[in-house]
């Protein structure tokens, strides 16, 4: 009678289980009413707490050792199992667990064939949205009793198995149902005195499972990018600031970005817009974390962005120009006034060019001077350029006009101009000396320095401007070194002679050649037949002596006016009272006749 009993709760407890999995697999398709996030557990958020109660078969399969008995456990059908199960995390936690299984066994004897046990171990779970899959291991306590050894004896149970629990979204996914737990137990009992058993169990059980609580997930890396100036001329930096969000503490951080022109390797990124052409671009951002310490990063949390700017293209400045005043006489001059713009601001520098005069100016307005310029209109241009490198042009224009015809001369400018071309200035041999510089004139050539500086002061009060020049020479002998010094002495008197006379220094110049620009003696021939204070015979008689008059003609001092270029006749002063000294081919014993080499007196 009890075996049979045992195999109609065997195949009662195989048809409920057997029930139960077609109900579950259709409830996966069935419409599932949303659950409030803050209370519901689910895939993403499961349960911290899981208590089962529920109606378990056990199959218990042993023997008894030295025991005058033998006696094989029966199959058990009435039990109760309860399971409490604590997660860590959403797969892993710890499970204490009680079962009690009770049979009637014989009902002539008082005694029931009884297991029940205590255990705890860890267990497992693997979450989807319907279905948990589970497995755990077990280790405790089993109290045995049978029949024929009615005292409750206490031994080690070993439980390994596994299950699935259903998710019941229709009750608010607070319950589940446990479709079936399949267990195998192992168990050791010691019924000392009399016997010992050993015991492979197999343990089935379905039921209800409670769930309480919710493991939050772990949080989700999440990180933005944004972009400033979010629009940029060319060269202009671009930065771009990452932020993220939702990091663990103790992770490593990683960030990574990307795009044309970008560097950065941290919450910092720039953008080198310089060679890039105007539109939009996109910098991609990203970050990610991982465990620290570990060769190389894994990391378990990224997240990644992107932000935007724009690179906007240049426009070039523009620029007016205006002339005041527009019509100029020679020498005048004008205003120009540019005015340049710039679309973005960009600081602006001015140039100006002018086709002919000079324009002078780095700012908004320059001056225009026609001196130097040729009449009619002249072309001005101004530039403008930003710092990047654009230009603009602009054009005005000013009209030069004809300069007044120049008066004539007057009849005493023309007087004074033939009187100035006076003759040369004739030196002694070897006059004047390095030891007294201030001799060498003689009284004819005073006089004519005298009548030079008398007419010459009266020619700058009509040309304030008029300059002579002295030009030093001396005859062929002696060194050049010798002669250029001489020459430097002879224009030098001749200069300060006239100086005292009234002539202002700056007025005159002197120009001292040494022999370089010796006459020959044919041209010294040529300069005695010109010489209209001759009269033929003495030309005749003069050219006797052409040895000596060429090397007299030579010791000279010319002058030349030179706004007009006029020079001084180098006719040979033949009828001056000293006329023999200038003659001489030698040095004078005392530096020259008698008082001929003293300053005349300077005239009031």
């Amino acid at each position: 009678m009890h075996s049979r009993v045992s195999k109609i709760a065997r195949l009662a407890l195989a048809l409920v289980c057997s029930s139960l999995i077609p109900i579950a697999l259709s409830a996966q398709d069935a419409p599932k009413p949303a659950a409030p996030a803050s209370t519901a557990p689910s895939a993403d958020a499961p349960s911290r707490w899981d208590i089962f109660a529920g109606f378990s078969y056990l199959a218990p399969k042993g023997s008894l050792i030295k025991s005058p008995v033998q006696d094989s456990a029966k199959s058990i059908t009435c039990c109760v199992d309860v399971s409490v199960a604590r997660y860590f995390n959403k797969f892993f936690g710890v499970q204490a667990e009680g079962d009690f299984h009770k049979d009637g066994g014989n009902h002539s004897a008082v005694v029931h064939n009884q297991f029940s046990g205590i255990s705890g171990g860890l267990i497992a779970r693997f979450p989807t949205d319907d279905i948990t899959p589970f497995v755990h291991a077990l280790i405790g306590g089993e109290s045995v009793s049978s029949t024929y050894y009615p005292d409750n004896k206490w031994g080690v149970v070993l439980t390994a198995g596994g299950g699935i629990d259903y998710e019941t979204p229709w009750l608010d996914h607070h319950l589940a149902i446990r479709v079936f737990q399949a267990d195998y137990q192992y168990t050791h009992e010691n019924f000392y005195p009399v016997a010992r058993g050993n015991f492979n169990i197999a343990r089935l059980s379905t039921g209800i499972v409670l769930h309480m609580g919710t493991i939050a997930p772990p949080p989700t890396a999440t990180i933005s990018c944004a972009a400033q100036p979010t629009s940029v001329f060319p060269g202009e930096p671009v930065t771009v600031t990452a932020t993220a969000g939702q990091l663990l503490p103790k992770d490593h951080v990683v960030y990574s970005w990307s795009g044309q022109g970008v560097t950065g390797t941290d919450t910092t990124a720039k953008v080198d817009t310089a060679n890039l052409a105007p539109g939009s671009y996109t910098v991609n951002c990203g970050v990610k974390e991982g465990k620290p310490g570990k060769e190389g990063l894994k990391p378990w949390e990224s997240a990644s962005s992107t932000a935007n700017f724009t690179v906007k293209e240049y426009e070039p400045p523009t620029i007016s120009c205006t002339a005041n005043p527009t019509d100029l006489k020679p020498g005048d001059t004008s205003t120009i006034t540019c005015q340049g713009v710039s679309p973005q601001n960009r600081p602006l520098t001015y140039t100006y060019q002018a086709a002919a005069g000079t324009v002078t100016g780095s700012g908004t307005t320059a001056q225009f001077s026609s001196q130097g310029a040729p009449t009619g209109p002249v072309q001005i241009t101004g530039n403008v350029a930003d710092d990047k490198g654009h230009t603009a042009s602009a054009n005005t224009s000013v009209n030069i006009q004809p300069p007044p015809p120049p008066p004539g001369p007057s009849p005493e400018q023309i007087r004074l101009e033939a009187r100035l071309a006076l003759h040369s200035v004739f030196f002694p041999t070897a006059l004047p000396t390095e030891k007294h510089p201030e001799g060498g004139l003689l009284d004819s050539q005073q006089a004519t320095l005298q009548t030079l500086a008398t007419d010459f002061k009266a020619y700058l009060q009509i040309k304030p401007d008029a300059h002579i020049t002295l030009t030093g020479h001396a005859d062929p002998r002696g060194s050049e070194e010798f002669n250029q010094k001489l020459t430097e002495r002879r224009v030098n008197r001749v200069k300060q002679y006239l100086v005292e006379q009234g002539i202002p220094d700056a007025a005159v110049a002197v120009n001292a050649v040494g022999k370089s620009q010796v006459l020959s003696k044919d041209e010294v021939k040529g300069l005695v037949d010109q010489n209209t204070e001759l009269t033929d015979k003495e030309k005749k008689n003069t050219l006797r002596r052409l040895n000596v008059i060429y090397l007299a003609q030579n010791r000279r001092v010319d002058v030349t006016l030179t706004n007009t270029g006029q020079q001084s006749v180098q006719l040979y002063p033949f009828n001056a009272k000293d006329a023999a000294t200038l003659l001489s081919v030698s040095k004078p014993a005392a530096g020259g006749k008698k008082g001929a080499t003293k300053a005349a007196p300077k005239k009031k």
